[in-house]
């Protein structure tokens, strides 16, 4: 018999690769003589560094780059096993996991180290480069990847601005001399969001709150980084603004496909693709997943578990889901792919325990539920 393990993080407790062992403990407890593939997976968000670089028997690169204020920082790069991909994790250089709420000010936070870490994947030689943009702490609309890759962005005198998404405004021409881009380079980003970069539904507005902005500086932002689609346009030929996806992670969608001519997908079907979840599907009895909490939000907008079971009921595989907590409404999970869905606390506790003792909760909800499984599959 093979499982096939693939879970998400449990977010604020264990990673996907973590969550995946704790998971792994329980299959064999239940199923000793069972084959058990560990395939951590994640939705292109926070996490999914680990997961791909262990899915695929990856490697680290290390790199010092700039945080979303600016202070100088040590952040990871993802080479991926088939010695082909690096994966670049926004949230490594900019997210909002490297401020305190205190310093949350998207008027400042800018998104240079991540242009950084991109220029580390561009001289790792890797001609495929993944980029991962949830949780953005930054509302520049790229402005600081560009400056991390070479551009220079000056006023009308010539000098250059300075960071964040407030100083866009300021913005006059670019210069693009020092910008340089290596041939035959594949660009893919891993966005789940479709926002344009400006409007009622651009980054400023729809997210610009997330990451401290008030309702005055989601209007001086606004009109920002409308200016800087302006001077882009004006450099480039061409208007990007309302691309899908232009909106992402503070607008780093809009630098993205302007400059990069990277290619937006959703983030679940770039993980699974990248650990290639179909081929180590073959052959699986069933797939035990998982991630922090699954309610009707999860089984309805195309979260990992639903990527997950979409490919494997096309594959004829049930799908076991665990989670730290259980919603009232978990919608209709079973048109979603998924089989089954069980909490992984057995009696009430708080959340501080829970999460303090989620790898020997995992693992014994693991083994609960395959026994359960396996019991009913003997009767059938």
């Amino acid at each position: 018999m093979k499982v096939l393990i693939a879970p998400d993080s449990f977010k604020g407790s264990l990673k996907s690769p973590d969550v995946a062992r704790a998971m792994a403990a329980g299959v064999r407890a239940a199923v000793p003589d069972g084959q058990v593939a560990l395939l951590p997976v994640g939705d292109g968000g926070e996490g999914t560094l680990e997961a791909l670089v262990e899915a695929t028997g990856g490697s680290y690169e290390t790199a010092t780059v700039d945080d979303p204020l600016g202070r100088s920082i040590s952040a990871r790069l993802g080479l991926l096993g088939d010695g082909n991909t690096a994966f670049v994790e926004m949230a490594e250089a900019s997210g909002l996991s490297r401020l305190t709420p205190a310093e949350r000010d998207p008027l400042r936070a800018d998104t240079r180290g991540t242009g950084e870490l991109v220029r580390s994947a561009i001289q790792s030689g890797r001609s495929r480069i993944l980029i991962g943009i949830g949780g953005s702490a930054t509302n520049d609309a790229g402005a600081g990847l560009l400056t991390g890759l070479g551009v220079r962005i000056l006023d009308r005198d010539g000098n250059e601005i300075g960071p964040g998404g407030g100083e866009l405004a300021r913005a006059h021409r670019l210069d693009l001399t020092g910008l340089s881009l290596p041939p035959g380079r594949e660009w893919v980003v891993a966005c789940d969001v479709t926002n344009p970069l400006t409007g009622p539904q651009g980054a400023s507005a729809i997210y610009g709150p997330q990451k401290g902005a008030t309702p005055e500086m989601i209007a001086e932002l606004g009109d920002a980084l409308g200016h800087f689609a302006d001077v882009v346009a004006e450099a480039l030929g061409k208007d990007c603004r309302e691309l899908p996806g232009a909106g992402a992670a503070g607008g780093l969608g809009f630098a993205l496909q302007a400059f990069l001519g990277a290619r937006l997908v959703r983030g679940v079907d770039l993980v699974l693709d990248s650990v290639r979840f179909d081929e180590q599907l073959e052959g699986a009895s069933f797939v035990l997943t998982g991630e922090g909490k699954i309610d009707r939000q999860t089984t309805a907008f195309g979260k990992t578990l639903t990527g997950i079971g979409a490919r494997a009921a096309k594959a004829g595989v049930p799908v076991l889901a665990l989670a730290g907590s259980v919603g009232d409404d978990l919608g209709d999970y079973r048109a979603a792919g998924i089989s089954s869905v069980a909490s992984i606390v057995p009696r009430p506790m708080s959340l501080e325990e829970a999460m303090g003792r989620a790898p020997g909760l995992i693992e014994l909800a693991t083994r609960r539920l395959v026994e359960t499984f396996l019991a009913g599959a003997r009767r059938l």
